[in-house]
């Protein structure tokens, strides 16, 4: 079943989720509406446990907000869809819910659901905080419910401010839904009500919805069995009120004092998290006493000083301020406050993938390349000490005792995928050489990594879109970079066998990119040019590669990548150098598009990465079906604005078209990147319109597309690309060179 609602000015295909489950802390929903004191006695306990499956919140996220700075504030909220989508609490890395919104009914002839019934507008409240409001209006013109959001900054708790507005001059019925999912396991919650609150655990976080003045008609019950939504949905009326002692999928109902008329629109509700339920309950009535107003001035006062503490805002982003500062809001809101210096790719799963795979963070999870783009880009906009948390994390937590990283990881460093990506082991040396962590300490760290490198490379078990291993351009440049950067610290710490060992092999690798990357015999153009990868290091070879995600098996010669701009971006081949400029041709004729937001690139040919041809959200299916299709990243746009920067490249645009082809990419309500945008080639001509260079259902916000836009605002103002290490650069004597 697809149901729409409204974003981006145009209509949105979204699937519908015939159920609520949460992954989260136990938390406690509190309301204040006037509703009387209900009573702590045990209810019968629901049948049907354990229920159904639970699945996953989409990850296209509309809202996402944590207090900036306040540790004790241990909790970061998401929108989607009309509804508080989940909530992370204790550690990003970690949902607590999964899905909270209202259901509105007249008690006799329906019952409606936010996600399912309401178009949904979302609005930035604040342009320097972030602080957004969803405007849900019924599609049936009955009602609107306003819900504007904050967390405490004194305590793990989210604080709702609503408004519920009959529009047809009817009382109306509204219950808070809430959907029970914690510690990144939404199959095994207990829920209960006391005192007019919802509470909730699973034995080692706990979650609490309460309201002051209490809830009524409150039930906790198993999804799709005796849940309250399937039980409103019946006949209208709440007929059951149950506990659910066993554990489950667990879902929690509870009647609010909204009617929509005088007396009956307003609403404060508050979610607190915690260890205990106890501890769940204290964080949300306190919040409740503090009150919405006194929390949200707290909360966006810490938004505004972060801002104001940052370097100045570059020339570049003069029309997109607002794009510039969420950008930097979004990198920074991404940071752990328990474990520092760990931040997430992306606040939610990608896509809407199968539940086999629901155990698993993925995108709410560690990766050291995507640390290494948010540092570079805290670094070019003043929050130098943030990236050298950044830098911690990756020493401290994730490098193995081989020097080696895992594929990504939790906030503790433990594993989620089992992969090993060369490219990561060596962006921590080059970002360390950045920062100027030269000293003993880091000397030892760096070591680690060098020495692996030198043992283990150039190939790689995984590139950089994880899904082919091999001899990659990409990764081959990260690596060398690392390696001439690992031999600068290695001299300042008096091991210069060591540094002669790493620049002798960085030297090799470059002079092998050729035979490894390079095709003189490719079918693309009579010309050299790089591939994406090479299955077994021969570039003129028509080695059969298996393109992952629904790709085909394909001749290795007729795959391209823009990605192999990091071999100029990294200071390691000149931008003018004749391969360069013929692969750019190639990859703009077959990989690139041209929408009304600007020019956007597809990550890689026979991609399959992606929303499937009819627009429906990516799932994993059979090799070489072809049922999905990559679109286009923004955050190729700003790689390219970058190689545009260096001395001799070739110049299809101006770097800040590229600029303002992403800020226009961004959702045009919350202002997030996404990981992908529709292509040039809509999924239909019928039904809800998919505009290109508009946000797919893809993973936002992106912090490396963020971090890819800070990055290029700076370059445009530097006059050149910002992370480039010059003393890579200066060994190869390439422009970027800066003696």
């Amino acid at each position: 079943m697809i149901c729409g609602d409204v974003r981006h000015g145009r209509q949105r295909r979204v699937p519908a989720r015939a159920a609520l489950g949460a992954a989260a802390v136990a938390g406690v929903l509190v309301l204040s509406g006037g509703v009387g004191m209900a009573g702590a006695q045990a209810a019968p306990p629901a049948p049907g446990y354990p229920g159904a499956a639970a699945t996953w919140a989409p990850g296209d996220k509309d809202g996402f907000g944590t207090a900036i700075g306040a540790l004790d504030s241990t909790v970061w909220y998401t929108l989607e869809d009309g509804t508080l989508s989940e909530v992370f609490a204790p550690r990003i890395d970690t949902q607590s819910s999964r899905d909270t919104q209202f259901v509105v009914t007249d008690g006799t002839t329906f019952a409606d659901r936010e996600d399912e019934d309401t178009d949904s507008v979302v609005e930035l409240v604040d342009p320097r905080a972030l602080v957004y409001r969803q405007v849900n209006t019924a599609t049936s013109g009955r009602y609107r419910i306003t819900k504007t959001y904050t967390t405490d900054p004194d305590r793990a708790a989210v604080l709702v401010d609503v408004r519920f507005e009959s529009l047809d001059g009817q009382p109306y019925q509204v219950y808070v839904l809430h959907d029970v999912g914690l510690g990144l396991n939404a199959n095994d919650d207990t829920g209960r009500s006391a005192d007019g609150r919802l509470l909730a655990t699973d034995g080692a976080l706990s979650s609490a919805v309460t309201a002051s003045g209490g809830l009524t008609g409150t039930s906790s019950g198993y999804l799709e069995r005796s849940d309250g939504w399937s039980d409103l949905r019946a006949d209208f009326v709440l007929d059951d009120a149950w506990d659910a002692p066993t554990p489950g999928n667990v879902v929690q109902i509870g009647r609010t004092g909204l009617t929509g008329l005088d007396g009956g629109q307003g609403l404060t509700l508050s979610l607190g998290f915690g260890t205990t339920e106890d501890d769940a309950v204290q964080a949300a009535d306190q919040a409740l006493g503090r009150g919405f107003d006194s929390a949200l001035a707290a909360y966006s006062a810490g938004w505004h000083d972060y801002l104001d503490a940052l370097a100045p805002a570059p020339a570049s982003v003069a029309q997109w301020r607002t794009e510039y500062d969420v950008s930097a809001m979004v990198i920074a809101a991404s940071e752990d406050k328990t474990v520092r210096g760990g931040f997430v790719a992306s606040p939610g799963r990608p896509w809407a993938w199968a539940n086999e795979l629901q155990h698993l963070p993925v995108y709410h999870a560690v990766w050291s390349r995507d640390l290494y783009q948010h540092a570079t880009a805290l670094i070019a906009m003043g929050d130098v000490a943030a990236a050298e948390r950044a830098l911690d994390h990756l020493w401290t937590v994730q490098q193995r005792p081989d020097g080696s990283f895992p594929q990504n990881a939790r906030l503790d460093g433990e594993p989620v995928f089992g992969g090993l990506q060369m490219d990561e082991v060596a962006l921590p040396i080059v970002l360390a050489w950045q920062l100027g962590r030269t000293g003993p300490e880091d000397w030892e760290r760096v070591r680690l990594s060098a020495d692996f490198l030198v043992a283990e490379g150039p190939a790689t078990e995984q590139e950089r879109w994880e899904n082919l291993g091999g001899w990659s351009p990409n990764t081959i440049a990260a690596e060398i970079a690392g390696l001439v950067t690992a031999a600068d610290i290695a001299r300042a710490n008096g091991d210069g066998a060591r540094a002669d060992t790493y620049l002798a092999t960085a030297d090799e690798w470059r002079a092998g990119l050729a035979e490894w990357t390079v095709t003189t015999t490719g079918p693309l153009s009579a010309e050299p040019y790089h591939l994406r990868i090479t299955a077994d290091g021969d570039a003129d070879a028509g080695t059969q590669i298996q393109i992952a995600d629904g790709g085909p098996l394909v001749d290795q010669r007729e795959v391209l990548d823009p990605s192999f701009l990091d071999l100029v971006r990294l200071g390691i081949v000149p931008a003018d150098d004749p391969v360069v400029q013929n692969t750019l041709r190639l990859i703009d004729e077959r990989l690139g598009y041209d929408t009304a937001n600007g020019r956007f690139w597809h990550r890689s040919s026979f991609d399959g990465y992606g929303e499937k041809a009819d627009g429906t959200q990516w799932e994993p299916v059979d090799p070489g079906s072809r049922e999905t299709i990559g679109r286009g990243w923004p955050l190729l746009t700003g790689e390219r604005g970058e190689y545009e920067l260096v001395p001799g490249a070739a110049v299809a645009a101006p770097p800040q078209e590229r600029l303002d082809a992403m800020a226009r990419s961004a959702d045009d309500e919350s202002l997030f990147m996404a990981e992908q945008v529709w292509d040039d080639q809509p999924p239909s001509a019928e039904g809800p319109e998919f505009e290109p260079g508009e946000p797919t259902f893809s993973a936002t916000p992106l912090s490396w597309s963020h971090a890819g836009f800070v990055r290029l605002a700076h370059a445009i103002d530097a006059g050149r690309p910002v992370d480039t290490p010059a003393v890579v650069a200066c060994h190869f004597g390439t422009s970027l060179c800066e003696d």
